[in-house]
């Protein structure tokens, strides 16, 4: 600018004034283009804002889909819990039938068809069960499971150390991995 000519309207003003003169002019034209650029950039931060809203509701529904997925497969699976339920009443009564019958009397002529039903009508119960996932909980010499096991009394035991199972009043079952029912123990109490 030292060796341009000088407009009349910068001859009266000083080298300063001419600065910040241009100062202004740059600063109106970079806010011009700002403003230009401004709409731009207001589309693409909503296009942005938009595809994250939609990604987040394609994530949401993928969940809900394997949530109910596994809804269904667990409903499935574990359709038949009420009636395993209610057949282990059934269960229970055939092996107490079995463990009311003495021993005189199982070799009894007139016992021994009634006493083979039975048995047999209990190992079907079983097999039953067992094709249907349902299985029965070793209790009996195995540490208390809280989990497994409901531990009903403390029996003072000589040999066992204490928390394991030493009686059990009624037996647990779990239905493939879930429990069905805990079974009903007793267990070993530390000597005094």
């Amino acid at each position: 600018m030292a060796g341009a000519p000088a407009s009349k309207a910068e001859e009266g003003m000083s080298e300063e004034q001419i600065g910040d003169n241009e100062a202004e002019t740059t600063e109106a034209g970079e806010a011009a283009q700002a403003e230009a650029e401004s709409p731009v950039a207001k589309l693409e931060g909503e296009v942005e804002k938009l595809r994250n809203e939609v990604l987040y509701a394609q994530a949401e529904t993928q969940n809900v889909r394997r949530r109910l997925e596994k809804e269904k497969a667990d409903a499935s699976a574990y359709a038949s819990t009420g009636f395993a339920r209610d057949m282990l009443s059934v269960a229970d009564n055939l092996g107490r039938a079995l463990a009311s019958i003495p021993a005189e009397l199982r070799d009894d002529e007139r016992v021994k068809s009634l006493l083979t039903g039975i048995e047999m009508t209990a190992k079907e119960l079983d097999n039953v069960f067992q094709r249907n996932g349902i299985k029965k909980i070793e209790a009996m010499g195995e540490k208390l499971d809280p989990n497994r096991h409901q531990a009903m009394i403390e029996l003072p035991h000589a040999e066992a150390e204490p928390g394991t199972v030493i009686q059990e009043m009624q037996a647990g079952y779990m239905i493939k991995d879930r429990l069905l029912r805990p079974a009903l123990v007793g267990v070993a109490k530390a000597q005094d």
